[in-house]
């Protein structure tokens, strides 16, 4: 509970409400003629918390005082009393003590809570220390791929198994965001489905910046949970990580805080429906070596024009995004004596022969016996679709583009082998960036594209003949308004500040063209995409909880 600022605020809201409570009961009083004593009923004695480090447990119970001082005051104030100073009678029950070893029941019997709130320490899988990290496997004892959780994850578990005991009590923690995103929910949320916990309000992401100097915002989530599961439950929406919420009432919110069913979507080794299959590009693993600048590129080409066979575009995540220029030597099937007669390319191979022979990892030294090609090649014989492993959540769209196959796609881009414009038409529309958004893991709040559990799990629609050719001439639109900004990366073209008119109207005809694959009826917002896209994935799938 760090030094108890939820406590204090918790308690200082109450305080002024029973401060109305009061108010009004006096107006009652008097036109009733009684002489009824009015008194405050709150006592600090209520509050606990529990606190790992000595120094914030203290300035806590600090805290509480003086915020109770504050309250007592102007409680005189309203009723022209001489405030209760002093002695101090009561105190917030605070315990100096590890949250997640420690029994609650020995803070407050379960009986006796209502609420339970708090910020759990924001430590996501790679930054715990070792005892956090046996922390989580304690907590999560038997439970698969439990390593993958954030810290946070474990006082949800706690709280959980703790309302048990009393099915009366609510919980509502601020989170990191990564608890409701990519493969952690599923890990996370199953094990709280099987303990009876239902979600009753949430935040969706949202920028949460701290006062203290030098403090980087983060993106977090609330979420309001327990074992009682209320009828009508509160959703509330950003429309960007820094706006007001926007408050919905809706009958269900599922662990992805999406209106709609309880699925856990789990990674798939292959597509859910009848669509090509996404895979990373081609794996260099040559100490940098193969990848050539265009300097490198016009230098061994001036010295050795024949060497213009084995250089190819080389594309990751920044030149797809950025348009930069980057090579690579591309020697699968290359003739060795090639290999041999030019130089710079020679010495290449056997830099790449002697970096992977002085490798701890076993694997790696198998490869120097086959220096002169790619640790992993996956690199389409035919177009392709690429797109970046990561991408800005001020891009409306991930930038995606189809490419030959004489353009090398590295690792750090997706691919999908002999994909048609209708893939790239249904991959580049609001319908599967609403299940992006919903669904990707993310680094800060960027879009962490995951094949197993975005791409694979997606819920293709089933278009006729006429809605197919629809999204596809669509789809052909979109990449023709790009070609009307040659000089402009995807990064300018996609940028929320910055995208052009004509490629806004064309992707908005794409996006009408998509949805009525999916249904006759306009969508009123990504929320009834989710519904429906949630819908059919549990129907294809037959997944409910």
């Amino acid at each position: 509970m760090g030094c108890g600022n939820f406590l204090i605020t918790t308690y200082k809201a109450i305080r002024e409400l029973e401060l109305e409570v009061l108010k009004e009961q006096q107006k009652d009083d008097e036109h009733l003629g009684a002489t009824l004593t009015i008194e405050p009923l709150i006592s600090l004695d209520h509050y606990h918390g529990i606190e790992i480090e000595e120094w914030p447990a203290r300035i806590a119970e600090v805290a509480m005082w003086l915020t109770q001082h504050q309250m007592n005051r102007e409680f005189a104030k309203q009723f022209g009393r001489e405030p209760d100073l002093l002695p101090l009678k009561t105190a917030a029950h605070i315990k100096q003590d590890n949250a997640l070893t420690l029994d609650w029941g020995e803070v407050v019997p379960p009986k006796n809570l209502g609420y339970i709130i708090g910020n759990p320490p924001f430590v996501g899988k790679k930054e715990q220390s070792k005892s956090q990290k046996e922390e989580v496997t304690s907590i999560f004892k038997g439970v698969k791929k439990s390593g993958i959780l954030d810290f946070v994850a474990c006082w949800y578990i706690k709280a959980a198994k703790y309302s048990q005991l009393n099915q009366n009590i609510h919980t509502a923690f601020v989170s990191t965001n990564s608890i409701t995103q990519g493969e952690q929910v599923a890990v996370l949320w199953q094990v709280l489905s099987s303990l009876g916990v239902t979600i009753n309000f949430a935040h969706r992401t949202f920028e949460w910046t701290s006062e203290a100097r030098g403090r980087a915002a983060v993106h977090v989530v609330i979420i309001g949970f327990g074992l009682t599961n209320k009828k009508e439950k509160l959703l509330f929406e950003y429309e960007s990580l820094k706006s007001a919420p926007q408050p919905r009432t809706v009958k269900n919110i599922n662990s992805y805080l999406v209106d709609t069913l309880d699925v856990f979507l789990t990674n798939r080794s292959n597509p859910l429906c009848d669509v090509s299959e996404v895979s990373y590009g081609s794996f260099a693993l040559d100490d940098g070596n193969y990848t050539l600048s265009a300097d490198d590129k016009n230098k061994i080409l001036v010295e050795h024009p024949e060497a213009d066979h084995y250089i190819r575009p080389f594309i990751g995540g920044r030149e797809l995004i950025q348009g930069k220029d980057r090579y690579c030597l591309w020697l699968k099937d290359a003739n060795p004596k090639d290999i041999i007669k030019i130089t710079p390319i020679r010495n290449r191979v056997e830099r790449v022969r002697e970096w992977r022979e002085k490798s701890k990892r076993e694997t790696t030294k198998k490869l120097a016996k086959t220096p002169a090609i790619f640790a992993e090649i996956r690199q389409p014989t035919s177009s392709y679709i690429a797109f970046p492993t990561l991408s800005s959540v001020n891009r409306v769209y991930i930038p995606i583009i189809m490419l030959n196959e004489d353009v090398i796609a590295s690792n750090q881009v997706y691919v999908i082998a002999g994909a048609t414009l209708y893939n790239f038409g249904l991959l580049t529309s609001m319908m599967h960036m609403a299940w992006v958004k919903a669904i990707c893991g993310r680094f800060k709040s960027d879009y962490r594209y995951s094949a197993s559990i975005v791409y694979n799990n997606f819920p293709w629609p089933e278009p006729d003949n006429t809605q197919k050719e629809k999204v596809e001439k669509a789809a052909q639109a979109v990449l023709d308004a790009r070609e009307l900004y040659p000089d402009s990366s995807l990064a300018d073209l996609y940028h929320r500040l910055t995208m052009p008119p004509e490629l806004c109207k064309a992707h908005n005809a794409l996006d009408k063209a998509v949805d009525r694959c999916y249904r006759k009826e306009p969508f009123k917002g990504d929320a009834e995409r989710l519904k429906l896209l949630f819908e059919r994935y549990a129907a294809l799938t037959g997944k409910l909880v």
